[in-house]
């Protein structure tokens, strides 16, 4: 059975065993610092399970859930139960198993730039500098995480892309799942 937690992030009983389980839910960067404590809540190399249904959020918010996934080894599996899109797929793709349903969707595109603040030119300029060169990174890392299909990869994110679970599953970048309880994963 699946550990839970209580409110304060402690386990609601030391005889449960399995995985934490964690939601990511909504704006990663809303749910960011949540997020970061049930992640830091795993021992470095332990295991976890991570239901997804976010339309994605602030690339940076993604990149340091990732960055804590790898650095911690934490090994964790993926559901996306809903929509897993933007830059909710770059922590999907750092679980070491994913899982779809036929019901998933997951939307590729590239990044959008979107600043609400008055800046000057030079700002501006060196803002559009750092972010082409984010999104290049960001594209490489996901094919990375994905460990393949690199140029199907960038079709879906040139072409603003809806992918169903189906389609992902055929393409080899997740499980296709039904809609029953899932078995204990074995070591």
């Amino acid at each position: 059975m699946p550990r839970s937690e209580n409110l304060n992030g402690q386990p609601e009983s030391e005889q449960d065993e399995g995985p934490l389980e964690i939601a990511i839910v909504g704006d990663l960067t809303e749910n960011e610092s949540d997020l970061t404590e049930r992640l830091l809540g795993i021992q470095p190399g332990g295991e976890c399970t991570i239901y997804f249904d976010s339309p994605g959020g602030s690339p940076y918010a993604a990149m340091s859930l990732v960055a804590l996934m790898r650095l911690r080894d934490i090994r964790a599996t993926g559901v996306v139960t809903g929509e897993c899109s933007s830059a909710a797929l770059w922590p999907l793709a750092a679980c070491q198993r994913r899982l779809v349903t036929p019901y998933s969707v997951l939307l590729f595109h590239p990044m959008k730039w979107q600043s609400e603040e008055h800046i000057g030119i030079r700002e501006a300029a060196e803002w559009s500098r750092h972010f082409a060169d984010l999104e290049r990174d960001m594209d490489v890392l996901l094919g990375e995480l994905f460990g393949s299909a690199h140029e199907l990869l960038a079709e879906w994110i040139r072409t603003h892309r809806y992918v169903t679970g189906r389609e992902l599953a055929a393409a080899g970048l997740a499980e296709l799942i039904s809609l029953q309880p899932l078995a204990p994963v074995t070591a």
